[in-house]
């Protein structure tokens, strides 16, 4: 069994079901496994869900049977719309897209989500337990987190996002789900300060316990282990169409989440060429690639604000890694940047860094729409142009992670092409229905009352 620790080496190692609920380590670390499994042997043909059992079993081995984390993985995959969930389409002759956003809420955070629900609904309700879910969100992880708690009677789930800073469809994603364990809650701030309050939530050892606190942000592992899955099944998709080279993956990053995944998924032995780095405007990222140094400012709203983040939370478990696993000197270096704003981090070998504004970034939307017709939606479209702003890539294909339907950010494709996205069928009454949210400071205080009157009723 794999046990877990956290990346500040200050907290007793958990097993995956304990680390699923904990979410945040109480030393504010985040949890890493204590070493990174070998990727099983999976049939060429292999549906998605076969897949993904294979792959995240050796995660989870040990705390729950395996025929019944079989029967979750099915379940959770079976709300998605399309046969291959992630399927990897070309997009011309050296890119590829690999569409990630075929679940209910048409954002790439129901790969994860949609099973992240049920894992916790299953130890839960195996404990005779009940959890609050306390999410920060840029504008996916939100409507992903909650609609992976609907209908969960061992969950309920208040979600904090930036006022004003995310689509009207990604707001109304959360806004109109109407259930009594689900709460949106706007935040008068930026998504790094509805991170901060979060974390500070699960830092009040008191609160936590009172409120029987849990996290569906990328800080759980459990995000992260499924997230894994499609690098694996987009290489497997490569090699039936002939392409044997190592691919390169591009990757719209923010919260770093999903580009970690795929680090991951190459320590357990998965071919890669290397990772692609693509930021909008809010370039620390970037920055960081190029020279070493983490250097915050100040967050600037743009065109793709699921990206609009100057914290990557997930950093901390790559920066823990390539600091040898070493506890104390990845806690003092992250203290050291909040403190000053400004710190030399190390770098990982075989990435790249490209960085989109939004001008750009309409660019890129309208090349590809004139060119095939195809709809990117402005993080997606991060991602494929930040292939032509790199000059030393490897000769090999490149998959550009696809992150939401167009239809999430109607106004930008439309300014870029003139076409206006439909929703899909499922959503296709979202903008008639009802909002319903709360407002609250940007005051730890203040957002504890509101969870507190959440789970009160």
């Amino acid at each position: 069994m794999l046990r877990y620790n956290s990346t500040r080496g200050d907290a007793p190692p958990l097993d995956f079901a304990d680390t699923l609920l904990t979410g945040l380590a109480p030393d504010g670390g985040l949890y890493v496994p204590d070493e990174f499994p070998t990727l099983p042997e999976i049939a060429p043909d292999a549906s998605y869900a076969d897949a993904a059992s294979a792959v995240m079993w050796p995660f989870v081995e040990g705390t729950l049977p395996r025929p019944a984390f079989d029967s979750i993985v099915a379940e959770a995959y079976a709300t998605f719309d399309h046969d291959e969930v992630c399927p990897l389409v070309r997009l011309d002759d050296r890119r590829w897209l690999l569409e990630l956003f075929h679940g209910p809420t048409i954002a790439f955070k129901d790969v994860a989500l949609q099973l992240v629900g049920r894992l916790f609904d299953h130890f839960l309700i195996e404990r005779d337990r009940r959890a609050t879910i306390l999410v920060a969100t840029s504008g996916d992880t939100g409507s992903a987190a909650m609609q992976g708690c609907l209908g969960r009677d061992s969950l309920d789930c208040v979600v904090l996002f930036p006022e004003g800073r995310v689509s009207d469809v990604q707001r109304r994603q959360m806004t109109t789900l109407d259930a009594p364990n689900l709460h949106a809650v706007a935040l008068a701030g930026t998504f790094d300060d509805c991170q901060d309050i979060v974390k500070a939530a699960f830092a009040d050892r008191a609160f936590r316990d009172e409120v029987s606190l849990s996290a569906m942000n990328s800080i759980n592992w459990g995000r992260v282990m499924a997230q894994v899955v499609y690098y694996v099944t987009a290489r497997q998709a490569l090699r039936r169409q002939g392409e044997e080279a190592p691919p390169v993956f591009s990757v719209p990053t923010g919260n770093f989440g999903n580009v970690l995944a795929g680090w991951v998924a190459q320590q357990m032995g998965l071919d890669v060429g290397g990772f692609l780095v693509a930021s909008n405007t809010n370039d620390i990222l970037t920055r960081w690639l190029e020279t070493g140094r983490l250097s915050m400012e100040p967050v600037v709203p743009t065109l793709s604000p699921s990206m609009d983040i100057q914290v990557s939370s997930n950093l901390e478990r790559l920066l823990h890694q390539l600091l040898g696993r070493d506890g104390d000197g990845t806690g003092e270096l992250l203290r050291e940047f909040r403190a000053s704003g400004t710190v030399d981090a190390p770098r990982p070998e075989g990435w790249w860094s490209a960085r989109l504004d939004d001008d750009d970034t309409l660019a890129v939307i309208a090349e590809h729409h004139a060119a095939s017709g195809r709809l990117l939606d402005p993080h997606s479209a991060v991602g494929v142009g930040a292939v032509d702003r790199v000059d030393d890539l490897p000769d090999a294909p490149v998959v550009c992670l696809a992150t939401a339907h167009a239809a999430k950010f109607p106004d930008a494709v439309e300014a870029a092409t003139g076409v206006r996205p439909p929703l899909p069928s499922h959503l296709s009454d979202l903008l008639d229905l009802p909002e319903r949210a709360g407002t609250v400071t940007a005051d730890l205080d203040a957002v504890e009352a509101v969870v507190r009157a959440a789970v009160a009723g």
